[in-house]
């Protein structure tokens, strides 16, 4: 086996180990649930080529700036921006970049483990055939049982323990035996199961309607929202401002070209993305009906109703909801990394006990999210679940206020040359384009991103009757015309066939009306709506 660059908090040992690592932390359930339906609505292959300029133009650069200065420096985003302020002479402030990058990867991972937990929970029942023949109301019913009976979570809560003790239990065995040798063997599993399953999908399922409906070209339906959402999907879905991809460049052994991997890992994210949407959308039924499905009802409700009456839809949906499980759990993996590098860095903790204490302080934030769905779902501060805040406060101000304070830190702090000291051989037009985007045009399409994120989430807090300062006359009127409906509100209510969502799409937390989830047996909402759900959930 090589022998690896040893940083204070370990390194991988095979260069193509970073590719499959930011492979399994890019790729979560947005991509999933969340993609095929932007690529629907704004104008099927257009809107993937839009993406696709998003990522390169805007989220590429953020990307090679984080791997990098974790690469140049040998420590995680908190210890980097310490040793380059000093190195150049900028404020002690800059370091608080790094460690709100950390308190967002801790909210994130927080309520990242939540929704591991249901699909932990879907593989089981799954394979015990609860979904054979069962229809919208006894999927529904199901779920509900699991996330929304106020009387009876502590199931739930089970489940959500087990899922993190699957977390833990790889983590602690550390960077090379625990983080290292699950991705590599993990990720590439996951990508097989995807084409299994579209090649299923293929054979079984209404794929021309899907592949229509995701890939055709329909220049009709491409808007200035259009553009707003590809910024938004490709901002929050990779794992920017929350220190992973800082602490996977400090783990790349010598060898390993970073920019490459970078670029391969963008274009992944979006291949396995189509792949995924192409498999769920042949699934289920209805060709371009499908057109109002998404979100978290789209997996749990939608998905398990069209696999039930398919043969062998037992192991089908167990398998379905196994590649989900692996989804999650390599993001919660990801996620957890960069938090447990800075507590050992900061303390000289042992790895075992430093995972151990930051997965319990994870469980105990987790509850929090996973009580709002039940037992606190009536409990709100300013029209907002617990959940519905720990979303707002990472993905509308930590992620963006600290993906700005780095492009501006690499762009404006440090010199130009140890700037490109950190960003290592590259050729003259990328490097030109690269400091300019985050000297420039990054700060201010980040800040774009996260205020209309905030403003977006807070006006449809104003749809609960919420008496907050900015709940004023006009925003109550416009929340009546962008109706945005949260647990345990409004029964939801159905969406013309065809039909277009009013709010800006990339903007998730406000919904139209047929965005809400069906409602259980028990008369509860069976789990989060679209609307309390954020990109960079998962």
């Amino acid at each position: 086996m090589p022998i690896p660059y040893e940083t204070p908090t370990g390194s991988w040992t095979r260069p193509t180990t970073f590719f499959w690592a930011a492979t399994g932390a890019t790729f979560g359930l947005a991509n999933v649930w969340q993609f095929p339906y932007l690529a629907g609505q704004h104008g099927g292959g257009l809107f993937v080529l839009l993406y696709l300029f998003c990522l390169v133009l805007i989220t590429l650069p953020l990307m090679v700036t984080e791997a990098t200065m974790g690469r140049h420096s040998r420590h995680g985003l908190v210890l980097a921006m310490d040793g380059y302020v000093r190195r150049a002479r900028c404020s002690r402030w800059w370091v608080w970049a790094g460690r709100m990058g950390i308190v967002a990867a801790l909210l994130v991972l927080s309520f990242t483990a939540v929704f591991g937990a249901i699909a932990l929970a879907y593989v089981f029942y799954g394979a015990m055939g609860r979904f054979i023949g069962a229809g919208e109301a006894e999927a529904a019913a199901t779920l509900s049982a699991l996330v929304s009976d106020p009387d009876d979570y502590r199931v739930f809560m089970a489940w959500h323990g087990f899922f993190l003790l699957l977390v833990i239990w790889v983590s602690t065995q550390g960077v090379v035996d625990g983080l290292e040798r699950a991705v590599r063997v993990v990720a590439p599993l996951m990508l097989l199961m995807l084409l299994v399953l579209g090649a299923l999908a293929a054979w079984a399922g209404e794929f021309r309607a899907a592949s229509d409906y995701m890939l055709s070209f329909r220049p009709a339906d491409v808007t200035p929202e259009s553009l707003q959402a590809a910024l938004f999907h490709a901002f929050f879905t990779l794992g920017l401002g929350m220190g992973v991809w800082t602490l996977f460049g400090a783990y790349t052994p010598v060898g390993t070209r970073l920019k490459r991997s970078v670029l391969a890992v963008v274009l992944m994210d979006t291949l396995i993305a189509i792949v995924a949407g192409l498999a769920i959308y042949s699934f289920v039924p209805g060709g371009n009906a499908t057109e109002g499905e998404r979100g978290f009802g789209l997996l749990f409700l939608s998905l398990p109703v069209a696999l039930s009456d398919l043969p062998g839809s037992q192991f089908l949906i167990a398998t379905v909801f196994l590649v989900v499980v692996m989804i999650v759990w390599t993001t919660s993996l990801s996620l957890l990394e960069p938090v447990v590098g800075w507590f050992r860095e900061w303390t000289g903790a042992p790895r075992a006990w430093s995972v151990f204490l930051m997965a319990i302080l994870v469980w105990l934030l987790g509850l929090g999210s996973l009580l709002s769905f039940n037992a606190w779902s009536e409990v709100r501060l300013a029209g907002g679940t617990v959940f519905r805040w720990v979303e707002l406060a990472s993905g509308g101000l930590l992620i963006p206020l600290v993906s700005i304070l780095i492009a501006v830190f690499a762009g404006w702090c440090l010199t130009r040359n140890l700037t490109f000291t950190i960003l290592g051989a590259a050729p003259g037009l990328f490097r030109s384009i690269w400091f300019w985007v985050m000297r420039l045009v990054l700060p201010l399409v980040v800040a774009y991103i996260g205020i209309q994120y905030t403003a977006v989430s807070l006006l449809g807090m104003c749809s609960t009757g919420s008496a907050a300062l900015w709940c004023g006359p006009a925003e109550v009127l416009a929340t009546e015309s962008i109706p945005l409906q949260g647990a345990g509100e409004n029964p939801p209510e159905a969406e013309d066939e065809g039909g277009k969502d009013s709010q800006l799409e990339g903007a998730e937390p406000v919904q139209t009306e047929g965005d809400g989830e069906l409602e259980g047996a028990n008369g509860n909402e069976s789990g989060p709506n679209n609307g309390e759900i954020l990109y960079h959930s998962v």
